[in-house]
């Protein structure tokens, strides 16, 4: 995953589940009105919304607003850009993970094929 240079500088994410709106803008140094943009824009962006339609969000999706962020104001990447850099990433984790899951596949049924053949 991408670290935003900047995030140093940004107040550390607290241990809460959900956060609104407001608390994600002061996380993230965005207004709230950029982050419902970027919802539209970014797929990996979908906080849970609950009564009255509001907005909560989780520990992951700060984190990936302020990769956003990071792409956008401080390493110039323009929205599509973005957008494109953030699904390449999802991409080779998935690819990463899928490798990882055939690994430790392939051990167990090494494992369960010298039970066999005892």
């Amino acid at each position: 995953m991408l670290e935003a240079k900047n995030n140093d500088e940004l107040p550390a994410i607290p241990g809460k589940r959900y956060f609104t709106i407001g608390e994600v803008s002061e996380l993230c140094g965005v207004k709230p009105h950029v982050l419902r943009y970027w919802e539209q824009e970014f797929p990996q962006l979908k906080p849970v919304k609950r009564r009255g339609n509001r907005r909560y969000y989780q520990r992951q999706d700060v984190i990936v607003i302020r990769q956003i962020r990071s792409l956008l104001y401080e390493q110039g990447f323009t929205i599509g850009g973005a957008r494109n850099k953030l699904q390449g990433e999802e991409a080779r984790s998935d690819v990463s993970q899928s490798q990882q899951i055939v690994k430790q596949l392939r051990i167990e049924l090494e494992e369960l094929l010298k039970i066999l053949r005892r």
